[in-house]
Order: structure tokens, then C-alpha cells, then sequence
């Protein structure tokens, strides 16, 4: 049998979301590679697959780089590259654990691009996952976009002035890798007076979980962390369910 590399997202938060093409990848690997944040004394991958049954002594456990030095991520990846390579040209069955989607804002697409350059033959399939925003718009009930409206999804910039630009240019933006921006953020929220309309989820499913629907109050102190999503709206959502408020013009 040949080698395959299968990229699997998973959850963000409560066990159960993932689907059952990923299962069935799960039970048949030969190896799970699940990657753990450096200083983390848990994968929350390996968390969200709480109460899935596979052989967990498959599980090959790596600890992640997020050392901005690009230098050090490049050879972290062009390391594991080769490590997976390797595995796959003896034919062995390979799982890649991440958490959202796996090709979305996802560490695994340099994994993928690394084995690729290696191996260009390789067999690889990705499995679509969940995202971060998608899993926070259904906990919070908020809609990305109802219509016509226009939806942005970025990394949060660097600066207030190139954020408020994207929100006054679009109708929704899903914000990010806000990280320790967070209280610049909202602060320019509530001076475009849009922090009700907005939302905020970090940890979903998982302790320390925030879920909030009006950033009015949100103290970012208490928020700021890991595995945060922000969803920005730019007006209130229309509420099509409810006739329009007859016009006074002209009654006595």
C-alpha cells in the first residue's frame, strides 16, 4: 500500500465536530502527528477529540514553533517535511491534526507545501474542517451574512487606522490572530460606536471559554489569549421577520 498524508482539522471547542471521512482516517493511520503549542502541557487538538475512539498509540506528538524568527520556522518545517516524506515513501498511512480548518489560517499548509517539495508524488488529502469564525458565529447565533452584505476575513493589521478602513469598507469582518491587540481593538469599536453589534469567542468548548455578543463592556485583560475569534459588524443586523414602523408624516 502507498503512503498518504491526510490534513485533518479539528473542532475548535466541544468534541463531536468533525466529520466521519476524518474518523475513519483516525482508525486506519499508522501514524497521528498532533501538534502541542510550545509551553502548553496539552495538545488542544488532542483535546477536541475527547470521547473519539481511534488507537491512541498512534499518536505522535510534536511541539509547535512560533518563533517569528522565519529562519527558525523554515527550518522547523523543512525538518518535519522530511520526516513525513520519509514516512510516506515506506507506505505508511499519516494523519496531521489541526485545530479549525485545516487550510484555513492553518499551520498544516506549510507542512503540506514542505511534503510537496520533498515528495512531489505523494498522496495527499485534506479534509475540510471547521473554522474558528464558523464555530464562533453558531455559538454566539451571529450571522457572517445574511443578503447581499459583504464579508471580510483577516489577520488583524497592525495598526487602528488600517482596521477601521476595512470596516468601513465592508459589512462584516471576521478579525483574526488579534492576540495582544485585543484592547486597541475594542477601544476602536466603541469609538465607531459598533462594539454592540459585534462579537467575541476564545476557547470554545474548552475551559477558560469566553462567549460574548455586545464588546460594549468586554475587558480585554480577561479575554486576550489563545484561540480568539472576533466578528465585527458594521451596522445592526436587519430584522426582516418584523414589518417596517409605518412613516408619521403627516398625521396630526
Amino acid at each position: 500500500m502507498s503512503g498518504r498524508l491526510t490534513g485533518i482539522g479539528v473542532g475548535p471547542g466541544p468534541a463531536g465536530y468533525l466529520p466521519l471521512a476524518a474518523i475513519a482516517a483516525l482508525r486506519s493511520a499508522d501514524l497521528i502527528y498532533i501538534p502541542r503549542a510550545r509551553g502548553a502541557e496539552l495538545s488542544v487538538a488532542l483535546q477536541c477529540l475527547e470521547g473519539v475512539e481511534f488507537d491512541r498509540s498512534r499518536l505522535c506528538e510534536i511541539e509547535f514553533n512560533m518563533d517569528p524568527d522565519r529562519q527558525v520556522l523554515q527550518e522547523h518545517y523543512a525538518r518535519l517535511g522530511q520526516q513525513l516524506s520519509e514516512q510516506l515513501r515506506q507506505g505508511l498511512q499519516v494523519v496531521y491534526l489541526t485545530i479549525g480548518d485545516a487550510l484555513t489560517y492553518s499551520t498544516y499548509g506549510y507542512v503540506l507545501a514542505a511534503v510537496r517539495d520533498l515528495y512531489p508524488e505523494c498522496d495527499c488529502v485534506t479534509l475540510p474542517g471547521i473554522t474558528s469564525y464558523a464555530a464562533a458565529a453558531a455559538a454566539l447565533e451571529w450571522p457572517l451574512g445574511v443578503g447581499k452584505e459583504r464579508t471580510l476575513i483577516l489577520p488583524c493589521p497592525e495598526d487602528a487606522a488600517t482596521l477601521q478602513a476595512e470596516i468601513e469598507s465592508h459589512d462584516i469582518v471576521v478579525l483574526m490572530k488579534v492576540g495582544a491587540r485585543l484592547p486597541w481593538v475594542l477601544a476602536l469599536l466603541r469609538e465607531m460606536d459598533i462594539a454592540q453589534h459585534c462579537g467575541f469567542a476564545r476557547r470554545i468548548g474548552l475551559d477558560g471559554e469566553v462567549l460574548v455578543s455586545d464588546l460594549t463592556t468586554l475587558d480585554a485583560a480577561e479575554a486576550s489569549g489563545y484561540l480568539a475569534v472576533l466578528l465585527i459588524r458594521k451596522t445592526a443586523q436587519a430584522q426582516r421577520h418584523r414589518a417596517p414602523q409605518a412613516s408619521s408624516k403627516g398625521n396630526p
